[in-house]
């Protein structure tokens, strides 16, 4: 029994490994962040881009996703993307911020000049 699911977990590690990207910078929680998404409409392909702070990442390998937060017009969105995901066309690191948390959810209930991050050079 614990031979079979020891050849399983090896015939899923390198059927993952055939879908994982490996240009992707390294992203760490406090970056913000500029995401390239293929959007379909009707027939024809476009590209959106998403931009906005890190504030959580999770898992590893193939699932892989990261939580980025955006606020427009004063209304914070948020959003989980799967990083090795072919949706993802492009990402690129803007700036990162100097951050002693794993996890930056305290954001959420800051505006203004309270949800800004020092920068790390």
């Amino acid at each position: 029994m614990i031979y079979f699911l020891t050849l399983l977990n090896l015939i899923i590690k390198n059927v993952e490994k055939l879908y994982l990207k490996l240009d992707l910078p390294n992203i760490e929680v406090g970056d913000t962040i500029r995401l390239g998404l293929r959007i379909k409409e009707g027939d024809k392909e476009r590209i959106q881009y998403y931009e906005g702070l890190t504030i959580a990442k999770k898992n590893f390998g193939i699932n892989k996703t990261i939580t980025v937060r955006r606020v427009m017009q004063g209304i914070g969105l948020e959003r989980i993307f799967l990083i090795n995901s072919p949706r993802i066309v492009s990402l690129e690191i803007k700036k990162s911020a100097k951050i002693k948390r794993a996890k930056l959810y305290y954001l959420r209930g800051l505006a203004g000049k309270a949800a800004r991050l020092k920068q790390k050079y």
